[in-house]
């Protein structure tokens, strides 16, 4: 389905690739060059993002069926398509990319100084690429487009990264790379079984209890490297630390959502034998990292890695949340996920707001910073809020809702998750009382601005989407509600075989 015929969503991936080009073909002095690039890839990004918005409008959330499907004939010997498609559970992850992409772009205005076009045109490429992981209704070209995610970030961390950017470049792709090629060695096995690549006719298909399990291992260690997941968590807070602002907006913000969108797509629908067998897996591993991880994050002193690792924690209630296989608990991980990519999206762009101003991410290097940038201070206390949970923020809604799911499976588990938000607010509570409240002491601060025009735009807008969704969580919630009851019919089928088996014997 298309508005007069317009392919909408194949508009989405080719726009920012007609942009990357044409930024790639200017020519001229090197300052004008570089001026008009940010304004090409500004303008690219934000007539995407109202692109999403009219998909939005014709979207249909009673409708559990991909919708805007368009599809083009590609490799017919294999019976794979080039095919997209927009449900309730893709629509979610495609706004948020299209609102952060222009955000990114924003914030790179002026600290980004070398190779300006080349960064620009490396987003312009991610956005694509991110957007064709999310819209894709054929497994191969969903592998296609989520391991070439992995090339403009390697660059972008590379290239314009810290100190250390070589090394944690090569640590995130060679960690994401090696988990995605099991799941390519599994997308063979299925295709060689079933004989289509078509995700909707696989969702379809039943697999032997065996096959389930081999190919459920292994796209999951594919997704849980990209959450990432404990123990295969290590490269995120090395690629958060070295890359630069925008990078982890867009890294924290949307890539790692592709991990957790893989689990509901895939594992559930595809495999809900599998998804019940390995369920204690997934709550052994999710416990320990939002335990583990939040301890971690309470003895860092760079504001980034700290944030790094509370993402690693609050990745885990979307684990969870999948795999309580209960209505509540995966809405809560669809509404975890969006509000992550808000929330933390916003802290690291706070980050990057001070260390434009100071070069340094040194917690103890700042202090009584409401004094000196007021209104900076009160967005900075905001999100460090919505962080934990607070009641009327996105966050609260999300980790309520996994909350209410986990306890259908466990009381202690609700009690150990209950315990790592206590330990969240702890270390964020005294981020925030060391670098926002108190007494400048650091003559080097005073001099500091309160926040610009331009930064007043990038973090306005997340503080009021973090506050809807607090208030009114439904304008997410009903995107996926359909969507995600029809997910569970599988497990739940399975559920109630098993215990008429078990009943039998």
């Amino acid at each position: 389905m298309t508005i007069h015929g317009f392919p909408l969503l194949s508009l989405m991936i080719v726009l920012p690739l007609f942009g990357a080009l044409f930024i790639l073909l200017m020519r001229g002095e090197n300052a004008v060059v570089e001026r008009n690039a940010k304004r090409v890839a500004l303008w690219v990004s934000l007539t995407n993002l109202l692109i999403a918005l009219v998909t939005w409008g014709q979207f249909n959330p009673q409708l559990t069926d991909y919708q805007l499907v368009e599809s083009y004939s590609w490799v017919q010997q294999f019976h794979t398509a080039f095919s997209l498609g927009l449900d309730g559970l893709s629509l979610p992850f495609v706004l948020l990319t299209t609102f952060l992409t222009p955000l990114c772009i924003l914030m790179s205005w002026h600290s980004i100084e070398q190779k300006v076009k080349a960064y620009l045109l490396m987003f312009l490429l991610l956005e694509a690429l991110v957007l064709g992981t999310f819209l894709a209704t054929d497994l191969v070209v969903f592998y296609i487009f989520f391991e070439a995610v992995l090339i403009p970030m390697y660059f972008i961390i590379g290239i314009w990264g810290g100190e250390r950017r070589v090394y944690a470049a090569f640590k995130f792709f060679l960690y994401t790379l090696a988990g995605s090629l099991l799941m390519l060695v599994a997308i063979l096995a299925m295709t060689s079984e079933i004989g289509t690549t078509s995700m909707i006719d696989i969702t379809g298909k039943t697999f032997s209890f065996e096959w389930q399990r081999w190919l459920w291992l292994a796209f999951f260690m594919s997704f849980a490297v990209k959450m990432p997941m404990w123990p295969v968590h290590t490269w995120l807070p090395d690629a958060h630390v070295e890359a630069p602002t925008s990078g982890s907006v867009i890294l924290a913000g949307v890539l790692l959502k592709m991990g957790g969108y893989g689990f509901i797509r895939f594992l559930l629908p595809m495999f809900p034998d599998a998804s019940l067998y390995f369920a204690p897996l997934v709550y052994t591993l999710s416990l320990i990292a939002a335990v583990y991880t939040a301890l971690v994050a309470m003895v860092q002193e760079d504001i980034k890695k700290l944030i790094a690792y509370s993402s690693v924690a609050h990745m885990a209630f979307v684990t969870m949340g999948i795999f309580t296989f209960d209505i509540n608990g995966l809405q809560g991980a669809m509404a975890q996920m969006i509000s992550h990519g808000l929330i933390s999206s916003a802290l690291f762009l706070c980050v990057g707001v001070i260390y434009d101003r100071m070069h340094t991410r040194e917690i103890a290097f700042y202090n009584g910073l409401a004094l000196l940038m007021p209104r900076y201070a009160v967005l900075f206390v905001l999100f460090t809020m919505a962080s934990v949970g607070l009641p009327g923020t996105s966050g609260f809604v999300a980790e309520f809702l996994v909350l209410l799911g986990s306890i259908q499976v466990s009381g202690w588990m609700t009690w150990l998750l209950a315990l790592s938000m206590i330990t969240g607010a702890v270390y964020m509570l005294y981020l925030t009382k060391r670098v926002i409240f108190g007494k400048s002491t650091n003559k080097k601060l005073l001099d500091m601005k309160d926040i610009s025009l331009r930064e007043s735009i990038i973090l306005y807008p997340l503080a009021g989407l973090i506050l809807v969704m607090g208030i009114y969580p439904s304008v997410v919630l009903k995107m996926s509600e359909l969507k995600v009851v029809e997910i569970l019919k599988p497990i739940k089928e399975t559920s109630m075989r098993t215990i008429k088996q078990e009943g039998n014997e």
